[in-house]
Formats: C-alpha cells, structure tokens, sequence
C-alpha cells in the first residue's frame, strides 16, 4: 500500500453562496493529490505521457460527510492500495484544519496507449517505484 499527503487551500472561487467548497471542486482535488502523490513517487504525469500512456479517469466516486469551507487548508490523503494493472485505483480522504474527515473519494484510472487508444499495461517504470510498497 502506498499512502502520500498533499493539501489545497480552499479559494473563495470555489465555494459556493454559503461559503461552502462547491461539490464540482473535490474531483480538482483529488487530481490535485494524485498528481502529488505520484510526483512524491518520482514519476510526474509529464514524464508518463512522455511514455505514450495516457491515463483518463474511468470512475469518480464521492462521499461527502461534512463542508469544506472558504479559506480553510484541507489536507488529503491518498492511498493505492492494490498493485496496479490495466486499471489504477485511487482513494482519497479529505481532512479539515481541525483533522476532521469531510470527504471520501476514489477514482478509478485505465492506462491507455496514446498512439493505439487501446488499454495497455503500466509504463514499467511506474511498477518499478510502486513494487517496494506491494511486497
């Protein structure tokens, strides 16, 4: 299982009447985290697609549990907690300033071959840096 944190401060932009995160923005937020937590990896999205893999979202799912709200620093934690195959699974959880949880997620990613269009396994480098966390 490999775990990273990121954290987002909320912009006002995103909130809606109430002051509350507009729900549309938690999707940003994961993309937010799983391109950091990849980055902490040592393998960036620029650096996969150099590959010729793409990676689009297949699946997002959301679970809100309580209101992120203007100004406050959010922190995510997200976890991959199965070896990834054709498909790639992340889970996200959503904490306040108060290390209250407020949100669940996860998305569901398909490596695709850029020049085929085809689902294609992962680029061996990425199995190489997430090997050690799934032994």
């Amino acid at each position: 299982m490999y775990q990273a944190e990121t954290t987002v401060r909320v912009r006002y932009g995103e909130t809606d009447q109430m002051g509350y995160v507009y729900y549309g923005y938690y999707a940003m937020y994961y993309e937010v985290a799983r391109v950091e937590a990849l980055r902490r990896l040592g393998l960036t999205y620029r650096e996969i697609e150099a590959m010729g893999i793409i990676m689009p979202v297949l699946e997002n799912h959301t679970r809100f549990l309580a209101p992120g709200k203007y100004d406050e620093l959010l922190r995510i934690v997200t976890t991959i907690r199965e070896r990834p195959s054709v498909r790639m699974k992340f889970e996200y959880e959503i904490f306040n300033e108060e290390g209250k949880l407020i949100n669940q997620g996860e998305t569901v990613l398909a490596f695709v071959d850029q020049k085929t269009n085809r689902p294609t396994r992962p680029p061996k480098a990425m199995m190489e840096v997430l090997d050690p966390f799934f032994l």
